[in-house]
């Protein structure tokens, strides 16, 4: 996930108008055809093709890189394996000391690795630098109800919100914005070069890392002086080794040359893996979400164009609507392991509707003539160019498979034709916050358990998608279920800003997934939670 430069701030009443994993093992090429690496009861093996951006959290706002950082940065608070619900982790106590006022109270005697004393004057340097910095692919967006940081003392940090009793400000804590970072090492305003980071041993968390080699292997060590609530690490050594090909991933976990699988298997693997003795396939609750993205600027007759109509824009929106059939992509590309999704907050979490199963197609389905009456009565002639992108790496190898077929239910029926076209990741996350793609596909893994995750990042202005859309209604909706107390009334709210969404369409939502491991028999520990952070930390070697 990446931000705008004028990052869509988490902005309760002020909006100015955030995902993937990496692994490595010493002399590999990064697609784990060596099987001489294999794990020890002091070593594991965890293997990947999602990849880190940058270790710095300013610069990332992936579940690549976000997967790292939880295994080597503190944070003021956690949640233990298991559980979605979130606690002090370096803090000893946080609470509302006023309606504004968020106060924590770090532990005493907390060191980084490299020596360095850990007091609140890193933990307000960790959060002014994100708000200085606000990258365009970094996690600021997340920090808009932020108003200042103060540091009393040096356990005691006060957070000074912009708008009171912000029902999210926990669970931000422990979110891509929220790593406490040594302000001897990182730069106050300028993403930190991962040499940089590696080399000042800046880590507080649950391991260091005593080895990099980027998007090849990170090597962790456990951290004896980390002092939090996920306590020590049931391992010493992890490698994390990433895989340029998913096909290499699942052939290295089923031959027990790696001891773990995690991200991005295909759905053909996951099932034959499934039939597999000599592996266990983990499944656990996901949070992801994939979905399309319109850039309002440059997409058909959008604010950019030559022929720029904000109508004819909705109205091309509205036909992709009508068309796509997101069971058949669920079925015939994920074989279930993804379930068709009909808003914008997935189900399970507190506020979930289906709106766009009442809007668009016909009970979910695919309807042809809804799609053709849209354009027909904005004035447009058919077919209709779109010029869309996908990443073939980030999201696993299937996203080719399911853009094919999004390409043909869109051209089905003549209304489209669609020129379809992959970039890597590296290139993609830079490309399509920058006006490149008129559309384009992207997926989310979320920061914290809460619908708020699934509306601030997306649809505030400014917002992290870069995609140019701006409704001050459904800001000003935004800002208000954020601060609401009464449970009843914030879910209302979180479904009527999901109509609202519907009706403009800024993206088009169509699939939620689960989380999937695979481990060797003899691996314990494995947990796939609602917190959706994948912990080292809790694996073992029987």
């Amino acid at each position: 996930m990446t931000s705008t430069s004028k990052t869509t701030k988490r902005v309760f009443g002020v909006i100015a108008g955030s995902a993937a994993f990496g692994l490595m093992l010493a002399g590999c090429a990064g697609d784990g055809t060596d099987s001489a690496n294999e794990g020890s009861g002091d070593t594991l093996l965890v293997g990947t093709t999602d990849k880190v951006t940058f270790l710095d959290p300013a610069g990332s706002y992936d579940n690549g890189s976000f997967t790292v950082m939880n295994q080597i940065y503190p944070f003021l608070m956690n949640s233990v394996p298991g559980s979605s619900d979130v606690e002090p982790d370096i803090a000893e106590s946080a609470e509302y000391t006023a309606p504004n006022d968020y106060t924590v109270v770090l532990k005493d005697g907390l060191t980084f690795a490299n020596g360095n004393e850990l007091t609140s004057s890193d933990v307000k340097f960790s959060f002014d630098r994100q708000l200085a910095i606000n990258d365009v692919n970094g996690p600021s967006v997340l920090l808009g109800n932020l108003d200042s940081v103060e540091a009393v003392d040096d356990t005691t940090v006060v957070f000074h919100l912009k708008n009171g009793n912000d029902q999210t400000f926990a669970q931000i804590l422990s979110s891509p914005a929220a790593p406490i970072v040594d302000e001897e090492v990182f730069s106050a305003d300028a993403v930190t070069p991962d040499k940089e980071i590696v080399d000042g041993k800046a880590f507080a968390g649950q391991f260091t890392i005593s080895s990099y080699d980027f998007n090849n292997l990170i090597e962790f060590e456990a951290n004896a002086d980390y002092d939090g609530v996920l306590g020590a690490a049931s391992t010493p050594t992890v490698q994390l080794k990433y895989y340029t090909e998913a096909a290499n991933l699942k052939l290295d976990v089923q031959e027990g040359n790696i001891d773990v699988a995690y991200k991005n298997l295909s759905a053909t693997d996951v099932a034959d893996l499934q039939d597999n003795d000599d592996v266990k396939v983990e499944i656990g609750p996901g949070g992801e979400i994939r979905y399309i993205v319109f850039n309002f600027n440059t997409q058909p007759f959008g604010a950019s164009t030559p022929e720029a109509d904000p109508a004819k824009a909705l109205a091309v929106r509205q036909a992709v609507a009508n068309l796509v059939d997101r069971e058949q992509i669920a079925d015939q590309v994920y074989k279930g392991t993804y379930l068709p999704l009909y808003s914008y907050v997935p189900d399970g979490l507190t506020g979930a509707t289906e709106v766009l199963k009442d809007l668009y197609g016909t009970d979910g389905g695919p309807d042809e003539d809804k799609a053709a009456a849209a354009l027909a009565d904005a004035g447009i002639t058919t077919p209709v160019t779109l010029n869309l992108q996908y990443n073939p790496d980030h999201y696993g190898e299937s996203s080719g498979d399911e853009y094919a077929l999004v390409k043909s239910q869109l051209e089905e029926g003549g209304l489209f034709t669609v020129n379809l076209q992959s970039t890597e990741w590296v290139q993609y996350s830079k490309d399509r916050s920058s006006d490149v793609y008129p559309e384009y596909q992207l997926g989310w893994f979320p920061d914290y358990s809460d619908a708020d995750n699934y509306l601030t990042p997306f649809f505030t202005t400014d917002n992290f998608l870069a995609n140019h859309y701006d409704n001050q209604e459904v800001n000003d909706m935004i800002v208000a279920q954020a601060t609401e107390t009464d449970p009843a009334a914030r879910t209302a709210m979180i479904e009527d800003i999901q109509a609202a969404v519907a009706a403009d369409l800024s993206t088009v939502p169509l699939l939620q997934g689960s989380q999937v491991a695979v481990t060797g028999t003899n691996v314990t520990g494995t947990t796939l939670d609602g917190s959706f952070k994948f912990r080292f930390g809790t694996m073992s070697i029987g």
